[in-house]
């Protein structure tokens, strides 16, 4: 599954087209703290992961910036690309972490082969969910959508298995839950990811 996905052209597509999408809705609600126009502010990104050629707009991040003097404050919409300030892509955190269930040599090697991955970091996004994502403000409050409740040991993967359809539609809906933690507002700390 990971492998195939990873290599599919029209899920970066569609992940972008739904960055654009929450990028318009926040440019059109205007500034959070003065309510005043926002421009364009992207800054750069050097996406990892992928397995085919990204398109040159996953290489920046949609962002914005106040246009009144004196506020200049930046508004940085939620992404369904980016996990946070994480360089892989969010679905290479999903699906690699979601892979490592049961982690086996063969696998890790399987993950470093296919996205560049090393084992430390592999087990640094296995941390990740088992520890920090798990405590933080997002789940608590999340976690009550679901019932039953999802079985936090078998994050990512148990989370995945919970939204209904397709793999990638699956996955797509996973990011879109996850959108929130790729702001500001909604981050986890946790820089190394």
């Amino acid at each position: 599954m990971c492998q195939k996905l990873l290599g599919d052209a029209r899920l970066y597509a569609l992940l972008l087209k739904y960055d654009e999408n929450l990028a318009a809705d926040a440019r059109a609600k205007g500034c959070l703290e003065c309510g005043g126009r926002l421009d364009s502010a992207r800054y750069p990104r050097k996406p990892r992961g992928s397995t085919t050629r990204l398109p040159d707009e996953y290489y920046s991040r949609l962002s914005f910036c106040c246009a009144v003097e004196g506020c200049r404050h930046r508004c940085t919409p939620p992404s369904l690309r980016f996990l946070g300030r994480r360089v892989y892509l969010g679905a290479v955190v999903v699906l690699a972490a979601a892979m490592q269930q049961g982690a086996t040599p063969v696998r890790a090697r399987r993950l470093k082969e296919l996205i560049g991955v090393s084992p430390r970091t592999l087990a640094r996004w296995r941390e990740w969910w088992a520890s920090a994502f798990l405590e933080s403000a997002f789940w608590k409050e999340a976690k009550a959508r679901f019932s039953p409740p999802v079985d936090e040991a078998g994050f990512p993967a148990s989370l995945l298995g919970r939204f209904a359809a397709n793999e990638r539609e699956r996955l797509v809906a996973l990011l879109r839950f996850l959108a929130p933690v790729s702001t500001s507002a909604g981050y986890i700390p946790d820089q190394r990811l």
